[in-house]
């Protein structure tokens, strides 16, 4: 069966190149881009992981970690958080959050995330 990813990235053309690879790679993939919309697309769509921005319109990505960890359909899910932020408080603070992974834009490449997103799907390469 096929993993579904939900994509929740509010540049769309990143979105898109991430979506495009995801599919590539052979996820079923759902793309929403606020915090609000992902919340509800969560509970409809079931995903296997969520790649989760930190900055973005409506409620941030910080935010949504904190209510899908504290939200009983939702805790177990898998959360990689891509963001721009690279300071390592944000990072410390995804992490006490519940994140499984935190990911920086600016220093990884595609391949890296979709490497990371199989690791923590139990995918071997």
């Amino acid at each position: 069966m096929q993993k579904k990813i939900l994509l929740v990235e509010d540049d769309n053309s990143l979105a898109q190149v991430y979506r495009a690879r995801l599919e590539m790679e052979g996820f079923v993939v759902e793309h929403v881009d606020n915090g609000e919309l992902a919340l509800s697309k969560v509970i409809e769509f079931k995903p296997d992981l969520i790649v989760l921005d930190a900055m973005m319109p409506k409620i941030n990505g910080f935010d949504v970690l904190d209510i899908l960890r504290n939200t009983p359909e939702t805790v177990n899910v898998h959360v990689v958080m891509l963001t721009a932020l690279s300071q390592p408080k944000d990072k410390q603070r995804a992490e006490e959050l519940g994140a499984d992974d935190y990911l920086v834009k600016s220093q990884v490449v595609i391949s890296d995330v979709v490497d990371r997103i199989k690791h923590h799907l139990g995918i071997t390469q």
